[in-house]
């Protein structure tokens, strides 16, 4: 009689009942809040201006904003895609304001500060992926200029395609996780069920 071991078939089926579970908390919770979240930042744009915020807070992403960056001023650059770089200031107090972007990796402009208008958006976040799932924090704000410093290019508009939205592909990965498991699993079995017929054949 073939029989399937107790132990190893309990724990293959939790493994697979915990990602089936994470897949359908991915399917019917983030993916929804994601969705609602998406139709908020859309609005923003059009609501009206708020001060720049003191916390992150990514309920006013993309809202208009007024604030002054006071002197000294830091300016670094960093990666922008197709765009090139971006320059950013460091004002004092920590406030950091996208002045606006070039072609030219040695790209310099002589702004120190003052009255500043524009949108909110993330600033540039280096951590790798490793280090943001071990040591999670709020992505620092950035204001975005609507007019770029002279010398630069404009800044872009604020678009909800620049927000991630993985979450239905999250849920596709945990269920084709947990149906490889499951076929893993069930050729395990059958391989260790024909070892198991093959040493009680008469010799």
């Amino acid at each position: 009689m073939r029989r399937i071991p107790v132990i190893p078939t309990l724990v293959v089926g939790v493994l697979i009942a915990v990602m089936l579970a994470l897949g359908f908390w991915q399917l019917l919770d983030r993916a929804p809040k994601k969705e609602a979240y998406l139709a908020q930042l859309a609005q923003n744009p059009a609501r009206a201006p708020v001060a720049f915020p003191q916390a992150p807070d990514d309920r006013l992403l993309f809202r208009r904003t007024t604030a002054t960056c006071r002197p000294p001023v830091t300016i670094r650059r960093a990666g922008a895609g197709s765009a090139g770089f971006r320059l950013i200031a460091e004002c004092r107090g920590g406030m950091l304001v996208q002045l606006g972007t070039s072609r030219n990796p040695r790209a310099e402009v002589p702004w120190q500060g003052g009255a500043v208008s524009g949108y909110i958006s993330h600033a540039p976040d280096h951590r790798s992926m490793i280090e943001s799932l071990m040591r999670p924090r709020p992505q620092p704000m950035l204001l975005v200029l609507d007019r770029p410093v002279a010398g630069l290019s404009a800044n872009p508009r604020p678009s909800t395609d620049a927000v991630p939205n993985n979450h239905v592909a999250y849920a596709v990965q945990w269920f084709l996780f947990a149906l490889a498991a499951a076929i893993i699993y069930g050729l395990a079995l059958r391989r260790r069920n024909r070892a198991v017929v093959e040493r009680a054949r008469p010799r």
